[in-house]
Parts: C-alpha cells; sequence; structure tokens
C-alpha cells in the first residue's frame, strides 16, 4: 500500500508543478512600487495650491525614477534606491537635504534598506556627511560584515568606501531651522512645529518576483540624547522578505518600535498565506486510503488585495492604540501596492504593470 501513496503523490504534485509554470509566464511581466513623503496632520488648509503642486509633482518624479527601472526589467533594490536618491535631494522631504535639526542644531540623518531575496540589510544612524544615507545604507548592505552603523563608525566606512564628505550647509534649510526656534522659544513638542513625519521611503517588486524596501529621514526636529526613531531600524521602520511583503514606515518612531511595524505586517501575511492554503487543502477529497486527491501548491494559491490591507491596517490600529500615528507602504508578491495610516494625509504615490500610476496627499483622495 505504502508504494501506491507514494505512487499517488508523486503523481499529484505534477499538476501543482505545471500549474506554477504556467503562472509564472502568465505573471513574467508584474511589477509594482509604492512610495511615500511622510505622514500626519495634513489637510488642504495647512497647505497652499502651490506648495500642493510641488509635493504632487516631487512624489510623481520619484516615483517614475522607480517605475522605469521596473519597466524595464530591473531589480527592486535598484528601483527603490531610484525613488528614494530625488527626495532625499528635495528639500521639501525631511530626509537628506531639508532634514530637521536636532536640538544642538545639527542635521543628523537615518536610513535602512533591505533585500526580500535573500533577507540582507543594512542601516546607518546619525550621518551628518553623506548627502545619500540610502545609498551608504546599501553599500553597508553589501560591502560589511554588519547591519547597523551609527555616527562617526558609519561616515568612516563611508570614506573607505569612496562616498564624498557633504558639508553641513548642503542639508540645512532656514524652514527647519525656523521649526527649531519656535520649538525653543514656545517650549513645544516636535509634534507642535512639525505637522507630520517627513520621513521618504519605497518598496518595490520586480519582474522576477523579488521585493525590497528602503526608508530615509532627518528625524523628528529638537531630537535629544543622540535618539533614533523607527526608520534605520529593520523590523521596525523597513523590512523585505520576497514570502510575504516589503513594508517602509513614517510616523511616531518610538511606537512604531514598539509594535515592530514593519516586520509584523510581513509576519502576518506569511501566516495569513500558509493558512489560506491550510483552508483551502482541507476542502480537497481524500481518496479510500484517506490521501488528498490533490495537493495545493503555493504557487497556485494568492492572496487578495483586500486581506493584505486589513493585515495592514490591523497592525496600525494598534500602533494607534498605543498613542502612535503615522503610516506605511507595501507591495506583496501578488503585485498588489497598498498604503495605510492613521492621519489626516500621507504623502505618497503607487505604479504598477497593471498600468496604475497615482500620487496623492489627503486621506480622502
Amino acid at each position: 500500500m505504502s508504494a501506491i501513496v507514494g505512487f499517488c503523490l508523486s503523481g499529484l504534485w505534477a499538476a501543482p508543478a505545471f500549474a506554477q509554470e504556467v503562472e509564472s509566464e502568465e505573471n513574467e511581466q508584474r511589477w509594482s512600487i509604492a512610495i511615500h513623503g511622510g505622514a500626519g496632520t495634513i489637510s488642504p488648509d495647512r497647505i497652499t495650491p502651490e506648495r500642493r503642486a510641488a509635493y504632487e509633482a516631487a512624489l510623481q518624479e520619484a516615483l517614475d525614477a522607480g517605475s522605469a527601472i521596473l519597466a524595464e526589467g530591473g531589480s527592486a533594490m535598484d528601483a527603490i534606491q531610484a525613488a528614494i536618491l530625488p527626495m532625499e535631494d528635495n528639500p521639501l522631504f525631511n530626509a537628506g537635504r531639508g532634514a530637521v535639526f536636532t536640538w544642538e542644531g545639527r542635521n543628523e540623518l537615518d536610513a535602512s534598506i533591505m533585500d526580500g531575496s535573500d533577507r540582507s540589510a543594512g542601516a546607518v544612524t546619525g550621518v551628518t556627511t553623506v548627502r545619500n544615507p540610502i545609498l551608504l545604507a546599501d553599500r553597508v548592505r553589501t560591502d560589511s560584515p554588519h547591519v547597523f552603523l551609527m555616527g562617526e563608525g558609519a561616515e568612516e566606512f563611508a570614506g573607505e568606501e569612496g562616498f564624498e564628505v557633504t558639508p553641513p550647509e548642503w542639508f540645512a534649510t532656514e524652514r527647519r531651522r525656523e521649526s527649531l526656534q519656535r520649538m525653543r522659544e514656545r517650549e513645544l513638542s516636535a509634534l507642535d512645529v512639525d505637522h507630520k513625519f517627513g520621513t521618504v521611503g519605497a518598496v518595490a517588486l520586480d519582474q522576477d518576483g523579488n521585493m525590497a524596501a528602503g526608508t530615509s529621514t532627518g528625524g523628528m526636529t529638537g531630537k535629544r540624547w543622540g535618539r533614533i526613531g523607527d526608520a534605520p531600524v529593520i523590523g521596525a521602520g523597513t523590512y523585505a522578505d520576497n514570502r510575504s511583503c516589503a513594508v517602509s514606515a513614517t510616523g511616531w518612531g518610538e511606537y512604531f518600535i514598539r509594535v515592530g511595524v514593519a516586520q509584523e505586517i510581513c509576519t502576518r501575511l506569511r501566516y495569513r498565506f500558509r493558512a489560506g492554503i491550510d483552508a483551502a487543502q482541507a476542502t480537497v477529497p481524500l481518496d479510500e486510503f484517506g490521501v488528498p486527491t490533490y495537493l495545493i501548491h503555493a504557487s497556485e494559491w494568492s492572496m487578495e488585495a483586500t486581506s493584505a490591507q486589513e493585515e495592514a491596517d490591523a497592525v496600525m490600529a494598534e500602533v494607534a492604540e498605543l498613542g502612535g500615528d503615522g503610516g506605511i507602504i507595501l507591495v506583496t508578491p501578488e503585485g498588489h501596492a497598498l498604503y495605510s495610516f492613521n492621519t489626516s494625509g500621507m504623502y505618497r504615490g503607487r505604479a504598477t504593470s497593471e498600468g496604475v500610476n497615482e500620487v496623492a496627499i489627503f486621506a480622502d483622495e
């Protein structure tokens, strides 16, 4: 009987293998990307038409840069960096040029990046002389034995890797300096002067089925004592795993760290996917020996966008319950490009091989 069962099982695997081959051909050109430029108290009465147009143009520029790489068959890793670089160079965002000031009047930059294909990751925090921290984070990932470097050590590594020293005046803007001054004079909190968390990030799925995530920030206005938020923390502000999703977060970092937002979402999606397969397998009839007449292969199962959205929303609700706010972007292996935020707005955009191409700011868009 064991020989018969073995024969039956080997035959059952043949159909899923064929299905996987067909599905692979159908999805060969599929790709998706999502970006963000911060979330917070963002409403039409707080932003002029000219400033809104400037943000929308900046988001579209970043989205187009990443989309072009994916459409041409490039990697998710290259796409997210291409999307983040123009936002790091744009003073509209709190990352790179235009970063907020610490209490001591410095611009300190954080960034992290992760490859979903092998879960390699790199991160830097407290750097002050690197024009594009996302590139340094990626170099930590690829060319160092470590994952996370800080301050002077990160800058020493940058110098050894050939990064040019960028003077402090490149990052400083008068608007951010005024925010720090208001905070000091009126004894305000960072939330009172920032109104939004201007962290930038991108997540992508490429045509090879690989995913990546990256996040870059200047932190919170007036931060003290070497404070580190979620953006450079793998698992909190950034996470990517080909088995589930890629996530980049923006928000009140202390709460995102406590919840482990980025990895929590990916873990929930991975287990929900497995639970879906198990539930479907339970409906397959058994033969006279109690053996399933068909084995459902992972390649035959896909998660609906609504299911992924539910899990992301549940995690963001947990952040809100603790008292935090912000948002996330994510992409899934099925190509869904999604957002979830518990604030009145989030600077965001997404594009897919299915023809989606949009940028938005307010919650009702």
